[in-house]
């Protein structure tokens, strides 16, 4: 079976042909570069083309997409903040009717759920029916396969975990991102490092070399390890919500694995242990201890489990 992945991001579009077994050919990328609406429905085309070329004369049996955002179930619509025109944009027919000369399956889920499935094809969770991937990036949001079926919800928003409510009382900066996000998202270490530096004029470390606007969580990982205390006091923090958050889903959903990936896992990958001990003082005992938490450990996941969606339908 050889099937055609994409994994569309907010800047560019990879794509790749994969066989059943996991063996990726003729990968390619686009950037998007200021595309917006059908412009990248046509930048998507001219990809799987691309493939479709070089892998040639292999038959195809579908086409699996990895997109930045939600897809509607019932509407067969995409929505993804980061491409500008992609409220309710139908992808799916888009590609259909492009190339009509191939008449496969286009299947498309969200990037929180392709990577879960991925890293459960040919990652850290091979063997798992139940495990979650928390995506911790510029936002947070969490994949989520329970009894080898992945979960959507009624309107498909399902994962949606930078909302979690981890600490009262409730404040105006939740309004964008919700609690969690706020604190322990790759935007939020920065909003946190930031509202510091405003609130303390006695600091006189690294980071107050740069303006305060131009702090970001490059900067708390970068001086973490010399022991500046901004950076120590916002990835304590940071640590107990995904602590806090990661016993919570826990609790609920008695995963086998907890996976941890992302743009900020990259750098925070050596804190997972502490976030496991976290983790440890709120879940419920006996789910939480049969739990590992580990980091990702495919980086094409968005792509392999764009690939695996379509293999799991054919088989």
């Amino acid at each position: 079976m050889s099937v055609i992945a994409l994994d569309i991001g907010g800047t560019k579009i990879a794509g790749a042909l994969f066989e059943s077994d996991g063996r990726m050919y003729h990968h390619c990328k686009q950037l998007l570069e200021q595309r917006s609406g059908n412009q990248v429905g046509d930048l998507a085309v001219e990809v799987i083309r691309k493939v479709l070329t070089a892998s040639a004369p292999a038959k195809i049996d579908g086409i699996g997409i990895c997109i930045p955002g939600i897809v509607y179930s019932k509407t067969g619509l995409v929505w993804a903040p980061n491409i500008p025109g992609w409220d309710d944009y139908p992808l799916a027919d888009h590609i259909r009717a492009e190339l009509s000369e191939l008449s496969v399956p286009v299947i498309i889920e969200s990037d929180r759920s392709c990577h879960i499935l991925g890293e459960v094809w040919k990652g850290a969770a091979q063997g798992c029916d139940n495990a979650v991937f928390m995506a911790v990036g510029t936002g947070i949001g969490v994949g989520i396969l329970i009894d080898g079926k992945l979960l959507h919800g009624q309107s498909d928003i399902i994962g949606a975990a930078g909302w979690m409510a981890l600490q009262p009382p409730y404040l105006s900066d939740y309004n964008a991102c919700g609690c969690f996000e706020s604190y322990a998202s790759g935007e939020g270490l920065g909003i946190q490092a930031r509202k510091m530096l405003e609130e303390d004029a006695t600091y006189n470390g690294p980071m107050r070399q740069k303006k305060i606007a131009e702090i970001s969580a490059y900067d708390v990982f970068a001086h973490y390890a010399s022991g500046d205390p901004v950076s120590v006091a916002v990835l304590r923090k940071a640590v107990e919500f995904w602590g806090m958050a990661s016993a919570n889903i826990v609790s609920l959903l008695n995963p086998q694995k907890v996976i941890w990936g992302g743009g900020i896992f990259g750098p925070a990958v050596p804190f997972i242990d502490d976030i496991y001990r976290e983790a440890l003082r709120w879940a419920q005992p006996i789910s939480i201890r049969q739990t590992e938490f580990t980091a990702a450990r495919v980086e094409e996941a968005g792509l392999l489990g764009a690939a695996h969606l379509v293999i799991r339908e054919k088989s």
